[in-house]
């Protein structure tokens, strides 16, 4: 039975795909604290990041236009698209063997002003958004967003030393 498996013809299992699930919320989670943290233009995403910048703006003049409406907002339905998927299949499986799970599922945000949210999520494969983030931080389009993120970790820090403040408060009481 075990040399019939065909992976084409395989039925998603429910607890494989929320697995999937939690660990592209996890990297989303990852990166977005990571933009609260580090200016954008600093942010080196993986040993690959001048490549594949490189890569994506010869692969995607539409990206590389200024002033970069494509690449700060995306849009799904070019993406997915008969040309857009067969464009971006051709490019990541470039990176088959560079980028350890390269076709893994990764969160993206749809606008780079904003922070991840339902509306503003979509899902790619890893290596699209490396391709996208690496590409939005080395232009300043996440700069935003770098400034949303830091002011979201002050005000859950300050929120957090209230909570601690008042619970010391009933324990002296």
């Amino acid at each position: 039975m075990a040399g019939k498996f065909d992976p084409q013809n395989a039925q998603n299992l429910v607890e494989i795909e929320k697995q999937f699930a939690v660990k592209a919320v996890e990297q989303a989670q990852t990166y977005w604290n990571l933009l609260a943290k580090v200016a954008p233009s600093e942010l080196r995403l993986t040993k690959l990041d001048d490549e594949i910048f490189q890569h994506t703006m010869e692969t995607f003049p539409e990206l590389a236009k200024e002033p970069h409406e494509n690449l700060t907002k995306l849009d799904e339905d070019w993406m997915k698209s008969p040309e857009g998927k067969e464009r971006w299949r051709k490019f990541i499986m470039s990176y088959e063997k560079k980028i350890k799970d390269h076709n893994f599922g990764s969160l993206i945000r749809m606008d780079a002003r904003d922070e991840y949210a339902e509306k503003n999520t979509i899902f790619v494969t890893r290596i699209q958004f490396y391709a996208i983030e690496i590409s939005r931080n080395r232009l300043g389009l996440n700069d935003k967003a770098h400034e949303l993120a830091k002011e979201e970790a002050e005000k859950e820090r300050l929120e957090k030393e209230q909570a601690e403040a008042k619970k010391k408060k009933k324990v002296s009481s």
